[in-house]
């Protein structure tokens, strides 16, 4: 346990940022989780309350604290429609770690988010041995998505259905690039997050095709570190900047012109945590991710506004898909029109607007681990309004919401497929 007169100083600085909230309760008509459970703790003014007596709740029932600020999907939706301007998201992510810091982390997520996740050459390695088991452990759940379930891991992730893990992830197939500009164009550092180099490798090979066809030269290391979302919304600071050194050594002193991620979460993650974090390492990495921060761009921002992707007239018969607005990448970064002008490039799709399109899909990255029932709920919801759309394929710029709808879709038994703007996009060029 951590100095607690650290702690006390950490609770009241906390205790600034909580003056603004009105309680005027706008949260409630956004929030997906008050959606579900119409309980006040889950809104995000019931759990400003909790915060408000955060240093005695802490002391009494730490467990129960960490409980209930855990059930909350870090999506968003009450920030952005904050009449006040309350910075929510800083607000729960302090408190999740002062929490944590006095709670201390279990060893399992100790593991996950400062040995896994900041240490790629043991992820990597865990992933070619896990990857040949998985055959044994997920069977086929036999529907569109090509999804597996694992009635022998229940226990442990659930009934979820998930894509099979493939055979070779990005880094072992495409391994370490740094292109000399092509004329003196642009060059981009290309970060594929964990799910893009370890998950959907076709998704990440798509934009490396995209690079390739409009001679964007590419820096990309095998040897990334997690971005380390995971562990700030797990309340593990350290482990973030563990991540966070690890990625340093590796993006400093190399040239690029903007770095590119095809994860919504991941370029919020970058542009606004890793300046953040980066002043618990030293003064040189402060300045340094405060330069990078502004180079970050999630992939469709870039071809579109970047690159100059233009929308086509789609074709006759062309198949329909419908975009769902991933909450960190319209609600955190502003980005809603460049995903739909990017799979609007590809002629041979039809886009059409499903119903609350940025209403969250209930994945919330760690938050379907731990509360699956509610995650399914809430994307159930997600699920009927992209059937009611009449969409062949379902699309999102973030992985983890690809993952989420997959699994909806998949325990349905629609046939709506899901993919990556970038994807579509990749499928028109020859």
């Amino acid at each position: 346990m951590k100095d607690l007169k650290q702690l006390a100083t950490r609770l009241m600085e906390l205790d600034d940022r909580l003056a603004a909230c009105m309680k005027c309760g706008n949260c409630q008509a956004v929030c997906p989780m008050f959606g579900a459970t119409h309980m006040e703790g889950d809104v995000a003014r019931g759990k400003i309350v909790l915060i408000e007596n955060l240093a005695h709740e802490v002391l009494r029932d730490p467990k129960a604290v960490a409980e209930k600020l855990s059930r909350c999907l870090l999506c968003g939706s009450c920030q952005a429609g904050c009449p006040s301007g309350v910075k929510n998201m800083e607000i729960f992510m302090e408190a999740r770690e002062i929490v944590y810091t006095y709670l201390g982390l279990s060893i399992v997520k100790k593991m996950i988010f400062r040995i896994l996740l900041a240490k790629p050459k043991f992820f990597n390695f865990s992933m070619r041995v896990g990857a040949p088991a998985s055959r044994m452990l997920f069977w086929s759940a036999k529907d569109a998505q090509k999804t597996t379930h694992s009635p022998l891991l229940k226990g442990i992730i659930g009934d979820r259905h998930i894509r099979r893990v493939p055979v070779k992830p990005l880094h072992a197939s495409v391994g370490d690039l740094d292109e000399p500009r092509i004329g003196g164009g642009v060059k981009v550092c290309f970060f594929p997050g964990c799910m893009g180099d370890k998950f959907y490798v076709d998704m990440a090979k798509a934009c490396l095709k995209v690079f390739k066809h409009h001679n964007v030269a590419v820096y990309l290391s095998s040897k990334f570190a997690c971005c380390g979302i995971p562990a700030v919304s797990s309340g593990d600071g350290d482990g973030m900047v563990m991540e966070l050194k690890k990625n340093f050594e590796l993006l400093k002193g190399k040239d690029f012109d903007y770095i590119v991620t095809p994860c919504g979460s991941c370029t919020d993650t970058i542009r606004d945590w890793w300046p953040k974090y980066a002043e618990r390492i030293d003064a040189s990495a402060a300045d340094f991710f405060k330069k990078l921060s502004a180079k970050a761009m999630d992939i469709n921002a870039f071809l579109v506004n970047v690159v100059g992707v233009e929308p086509a007239e789609p074709r006759a018969g062309a198949t329909t898909v419908t975009y769902h607005d991933s909450c960190h990448l319209k609600k955190g970064l502003g980005i809603s029109k460049e995903p739909r002008a990017l799979i609007q490039a590809n002629p041979d799709y039809k886009l059409v607007e499903m119903k609350e399109a940025d209403r969250c899909c209930g994945c919330g990255g760690s938050f379907t681990l731990y509360h699956y029932d509610l995650s399914r709920q809430i994307g159930q919801r997600k699920r009927n309004n992209i059937v009611a759309s009449g969409a062949q394929v379902a699309s999102a710029g973030c992985p983890a919401c690809m993952m989420q709808m997959e699994d909806v879709l998949s325990h349905n038994g629609d046939s709506v497929l899901v993919k990556h703007p970038v994807e579509i996009y990749a499928e028109s060029l020859k």
